[in-house]
């Protein structure tokens, strides 16, 4: 008997998807929620589980297709059911027997692996695995269920480095498969590859921001040495108490938080021909995910501290990697804060989220000579961006809230105080 595979609700107002990859294959056996597939929606990755245990039957939708919520996609045939439908003419059981053994691994990879310990890779991940030529069956996964990341596979190439070989050394078989073949001299390339449904979606919001928002940045830069001590001199007792590091992101919430209440505007949006104001702070914060720039949002982050705050970011970042976010991570959000200087960023003019009004962009730090009551000093200096809708924010008021954020995070201090 042979049970039908639907795609799931995808959330609010989200009727659609695309189907990004297919995890297994007719024929593959799969347990009760076992993802199958990998549907991609206009904010993040979805994964299809398989609602009962058997073995994949008929894959009814192909890579790219648009399939709607509630449509069948595929079908988990029961073990007898699905061992009547794959027997084979003798010759050709034969024929898949000998082609198993030429391709089954030497024994000791047989003992490194256990038996039927087949993991379903996301697509990060099995690219992670190509580039660098490590065997996943030999890795312990810290994803969810014990699945694998892509910084579980990051770490597996380092230690075979470390370990005085090269990657490259330790699989060239694995290697020379995925490495193309080299170019021949003066010979020019192209590569059309379809856009993603979230790339798509990213781009269509963003190029909408522009054309229906004024769009107007104003920077400042902050001395960084106060929460530098503060985090070197509390890292070890917060991460003690806490179970989480102590990072920058928490000062930066915080900030925002104080700046957005003295000036609402900053935290408000236009409907229409109203404008909504919000007595709370919902925090979209960017993060980068395989897909793309994703924005799950940390709620009452005023009503949050540092630790709760630092704990919401690094678990959207791991799962943001895993792809296991979900549509209501995503929804709402007041303001942004989207930091490139992970990524060695100096300066930048970020794009407002649409409907909100305004982004905090963060850059990398640098020591700089800055003026100090007369001297000339280095200082740890990071520069600071607010981008905002100047059809609903003024200039005096997008300069004062990024003033308010400077001044916080210069005398952390002040957002204890409430200044």
């Amino acid at each position: 008997m042979a049970s039908e595979v639907k795609v799931p609700t995808l959330g609010e107002s989200v009727t659609e998807g695309t189907i990004g990859e297919w995890l297994k294959k007719p024929g593959d056996p799969v347990k009760v929620d076992e993802p199958i597939a990998s549907l991609e929606t206009d904010k993040v990755a979805v994964e299809v589980p398989s609602p009962v245990a058997g073995v994949i039957g008929e894959l009814k939708a192909e890579v790219g297709d648009t399939v709607e919520v509630g449509a069948v996609i595929a079908t988990v045939e029961d073990d007898v059911a699905a061992g009547e439908s794959t027997k084979v003419a003798p010759r050709e059981q034969d024929a898949a027997q000998a082609e198993t053994k030429a391709s089954s691994p030497p024994p000791a990879a047989a003992k490194e692996a256990a038996p039927g310990d087949t993991q379903t890779l996301s697509p990060a991940v099995r690219r992670a695995v190509l580039e660098h030529g490590v065997d996943p069956s030999t890795i312990k996964g810290t994803g969810k269920d014990g699945r694998l990341t892509k910084e579980d596979v990051l770490a597996a190439a380092e230690a075979k480095k470390s370990d005085g070989g090269t990657v490259e050394d330790a699989a060239p078989d694995q290697a020379k498969a995925a490495s193309p073949a080299p170019a021949a001299t003066g010979e020019r390339r192209e590569e059309r590859v379809k856009m993603t449904r979230m790339r798509q979606t990213i781009a269509r919001r963003l190029k909408g921001a522009q054309e229906n928002a004024a769009l107007l940045t104003t920077f400042n830069d902050c001395d960084m040495s106060a929460v530098i001590e503060a985090r070197e001199k509390y890292k070890d007792l917060f991460a003690k108490k806490h179970d989480i590091k102590l990072g920058f992101m928490g000062f930066f919430a915080k900030a925002a938080c104080l700046a957005l209440k003295d000036v609402p505007s900053v935290n408000a949006y236009i409907e229409g021909d109203e404008i909504v104001y919000h007595d709370y702070v919902d925090i979209s914060v960017a993060v980068s995910a395989p897909n793309g720039l994703v924005v799950p949002v940390i709620r009452d982050a005023q009503a949050k501290g540092f630790a709760q705050i630092e704990k919401d970011i690094a678990d959207f970042g791991k799962r943001a990697r895993d792809g296991t976010l979900t549509m209501d991570d995503m929804k709402g959000g007041t303001f942004t804060i989207s930091n490139g200087g992970v990524f060695g960023s100096l300066m930048s003019t970020p794009i407002i989220n649409p409907p909100q009004s305004a982004v905090l962009g963060l850059h990398r730090i640098e020591d700089r000579p800055v003026a100090i009551d007369g001297k000339v000093e280095i200082r740890p200096m990071m520069y600071i961006a607010l981008s905002y809708d100047h059809r609903l924010i003024d200039g005096r008021e997008a300069v004062t809230a990024l003033k308010i954020i400077k001044e916080a995070i210069e005398d952390p201090t002040r957002m204890l105080i409430d200044l």
